[in-house]
């Protein structure tokens, strides 16, 4: 028969296992912080995705900065700068290829491209854009006009030079006259050049004709040219969301206060 004392008498403590209050301790995880994919450093409270990857504040204004900076017309006029001095230099090379080995190799064209459209994204520091494309569209054309003007003014000087030598052998060598000196306005020499610049861009397309057959070859090449330099100056929109706070809802949260 059984103590009655002993029934509600208390078991001994236990100190083998000790289970922590709240959530049980094999179930317990630290969740890690996010870290920045630009910078590497932990965030420890608010994060933002820029175009999907995870950055730290900092480094989305910096993003932001970028941007604006690519986009601002001191940026457009460095590209045109830029993308002017690989225009003139394509040329050069397009006309060292025909007048030095006779040949009329349109595939140059397709280099101008690529240095144009280079020249005009390092000068918007890897921007783009409508804008820029236009403008690289232009100056590539503008290349290959050019590197035929040297050959049209030789030929019109020679034409020129042999019409005026028919000239005096038929009527007789005219007179000497005195030279009188007369002042060139700023309004001519702007009409002058506006004349040279036309005539450098209608240059490719009376090659193209005066081609014949395989003035198509070259304007293939040539077009090949132009969306080379198109592609490589097309803009790319950032896209930025956020904030988001670190242990939170996936749901952007109020921006935080600076």
């Amino acid at each position: 028969m059984t103590d009655p004392s002993t029934r509600n008498a208390p078991e001994p403590l236990q100190f083998d296992k000790v289970v922590a209050s709240g959530a049980p301790a094999d179930d317990a995880q630290a969740t890690p912080a996010p870290t920045c994919s630009s910078c590497g450093q932990p965030i420890k409270t608010y994060y933002y995705h820029v175009d999907g990857e995870t950055v730290c504040a900092a480094c989305k204004q910096t993003a932001e900065l970028a941007g604006a900076a690519q986009s601002s017309g001191g940026a457009f006029l460095r590209s045109a700068i830029f993308g002017l001095g690989a225009a003139v230099a394509g040329a050069a090379i397009y006309y060292g290829v025909i007048a030095l080995l006779n040949l009329e190799i349109g595939i140059v064209a397709i280099l101008i491209g690529y240095m144009v459209g280079a020249a005009i994204r390092k000068g918007a520091r890897g921007g783009g854009g409508r804008r820029y494309q236009i403008l690289a569209v232009g100056l590539t054309y503008f290349s290959v006009g050019l590197a035929y003007s040297p050959l049209a003014f030789k030929g019109f000087a020679e034409g020129r030079t042999n019409a005026v030598a028919r000239a005096d052998s038929t009527v007789g060598a005219p007179a000497a006259s005195p030279v009188t000196a007369k002042r060139i306005g700023a309004g001519v020499i702007l009409l002058a050049l506006g004349a040279t610049f036309l005539f450098i861009f209608v240059l490719p397309v009376m090659a193209v004709i005066g081609s014949g057959a395989s003035g198509i070859i070259s304007v293939i090449i040539i077009g090949v040219g132009l969306r080379q330099a198109w592609r490589m100056t097309a803009g790319h929109t950032v896209t930025i969301t956020g904030p988001y706070k670190v242990g939170g809802s996936s749901e952007p949260a109020p921006a935080p206060a600076t």
